[in-house]
């Protein structure tokens, strides 16, 4: 019988305990946290916060944790003191409420699985649990399950800023030496899977293992592929090939074995998704099993409209991984062959596609470049480079050297090759040149992943001084050297004297933890 005394949680009204998809759409339904739409999907709304609060995210600064985390904006320390007295309001406030628990994994690898529990005062949010990890199905297992690490998610309930420490009602907090996450003031169900994401950029590292924010595939000849890239830089597009199964869409880890999935599901943004496009993503938008946040429906017919943004441009899909046609069911694959990473270049003064040494992997993985353009914020009137460490640093509980140390000694025993790819824009910046068409996208991808460059001459760019490949198939020659596409020379030299300033900049705090041959391999 499941005892939960030993997280305080005593005299709760009735526990559901590992309840099946159909069990919990039913609950959902009967408690009016959600509406059922054609052809079967679950329909909610996430209220207030509709994406990530990352000022609101905590981590306790205690003895085992304070030498080992990444402390600052992204890891922001408080005390044992005020999570535990939230912790005890917590206790306080789920007496007499019904709860759902749900047991599962995290990592698709056994040796280096750990057991999650889930438990939620909603059963949508238990659902979404069971969605997103990985689902243990044997009843003895089950039975026997001891968590390794919880998450105690309670959205109604609300913190006092003033009281408890926090910068607002919401808060995601990680206690790691109680192996306990609390969360609460935010129905964002998103903050679920990346709390423990984050216990999982913890763990792995102190193993040998490099956790990594990016999607992965196999192909035909078992060759696997790993794709980094921020939001807006296609990793789901161009991971998702119908010729390459799909490992995983978000977080994996890469071990001296090979890569493994973390999750069980997928969580992907969905506003304005194209069935022509991306076909199989959007059929999963229409089954049972899936789960739909904050996404518009027509509440006569149920039918959903994946086109209105009304509530927020970060709809979300939640669905299950089998949902998919092409993926590989146990969850792993071999060492990478490839590694690509997206970046979505507004400047418009990166190729392409780029070869990478090892030393300029390591350098744009703790760079993680992106840009943001005109539009997406107030105030942006030029296009505004955007750098996120290892391509997630608001997950990386580590400093990101350690991630990257891992990835240059994994690259090198297993001499991967490494592709910059830029899918933005070409010919000018934002406002002047085009975007980059996905076909071509796909083009120098499925090239990269085929071998078909392996023979190719490259020559070194001036600036950023990667190889750039002087032939690629089905893409214009004219096309793969920047500069050649701007009609103003002078201004595209401008430009990206611009960019590399903004890369040294973002680099310097860096430096000091970073072999000379890793920081020398940024811009000249």
């Amino acid at each position: 019988m499941l005892n939960l005394s030993n997280l305080g949680l005593t005299h709760p009204a009735r526990v559901y305990h590992n309840l099946s998809t159909p069990a919990l759409y039913e609950e959902a339904i009967r408690r009016r946290e959600a509406w059922l739409a054609h052809l079967g999907p679950l329909l909610v709304r996430t209220g207030h916060y509709t994406g990530r609060s990352a000022k609101d995210k905590f981590v306790v600064k205690e003895p085992s944790a304070e030498g080992k985390v990444w402390w600052g904006k992204h890891n922001q320390p408080i005390s044992e003191e005020k999570f535990n007295q939230l912790k005890i309001r917590l206790q306080a406030y789920l007496q007499g409420r019904d709860i759902f628990v749900q047991d599962c994994h995290c990592g698709a690898d056994p040796a280096y699985r750990i057991n999650v529990r889930v438990i939620t005062e909603t059963a949508w949010h238990n659902l979404f649990a069971r969605t997103m990890f990985i689902r243990e199905f044997d009843r003895d297992a089950l039975d026997a399950f001891a968590p390794d690490f919880t998450v105690l998610h309670c959205p109604n309930f609300q913190a006092m800023p003033e009281h408890d420490g926090t910068h607002s009602e919401a808060f995601v907090l990680l206690h790691l030496a109680q192996k306990l996450a609390i969360i609460g003031g935010t129905c964002y169900a998103g903050e679920i899977k990346k709390s423990i994401f984050t216990v999982m950029n913890y763990l792995l590292p102190q193993r040998g293992v490099l956790s990594m924010h990016c999607s992965a595939n196999v192909g035909k000849d078992g060759d696997t592929a790993v794709f980094f890239g921020l939001s807006g830089t296609g990793k789901t597009t161009l991971s998702s090939e119908k010729d390459r199964a799909m490992i995983g869409d978000d977080e994996h880890g890469w071990s001296e074995t090979g890569v493994f999935n973390l999750e069980g599901g997928c969580y992907a943004k969905v506003i304005r998704l194209s069935k022509a496009s991306e076909p199989e993503i959007y059929e999963t938008t229409r089954r049972f099993g899936t789960i739909l946040e904050n996404v518009a429906f027509d509440p006569d017919n149920r039918h959903v409209d994946l086109d209105d943004a009304s509530l927020t441009e970060n709809t979300r899909a939640a669905y299950p991984i089998t949902h998919m046609p092409h993926i590989v069911k146990e969850g792993v694959g071999g060492h990478p062959r490839n590694i690509v990473m997206l970046t979505c270049d507004a400047f418009g003064v990166m190729p392409p596609i780029a070869k990478l040494t090892p030393e300029q992997a390591m350098y744009h993985f703790i760079s993680g470049y992106t840009a943001k353009v005109a539009g997406t914020e107030r105030g942006v009137k030029e296009p505004a480079a955007t750098f996120s460490a290892c391509f997630g640093a608001p997950f990386m509980a580590r400093h990101p050297s350690e991630y990257a140390r891992l990835l240059g000694k994994l690259m090198a025993s297993h001499r991967a090759n490494c592709w910059l790819v830029n899918t933005g824009w070409s010919g000018g910046p934002y406002g002047t040149g085009q975007r980059m068409k996905i076909e071509i996208s796909r083009a120098v991808v499925r090239a990269a992943l085929s071998g078909a460059l392996d023979k190719v001459s490259f020559t070194p760019d001036p600036v950023f001084t990667f190889g750039v490949p002087e032939a690629c198939p089905d893409v214009p020659a004219e096309m793969l050297q920047a500069r050649n596409t701007w009609a103003d020379k002078a201004a595209y030299d401008a430009k990206a004297r611009e960019l590399a300033g903004l890369f040294k900049k973002n680099f310097a705090e860096y430096e000091g933890q970073l072999p000379k041959e890793v920081v020398g391999a940024g811009p000249a």
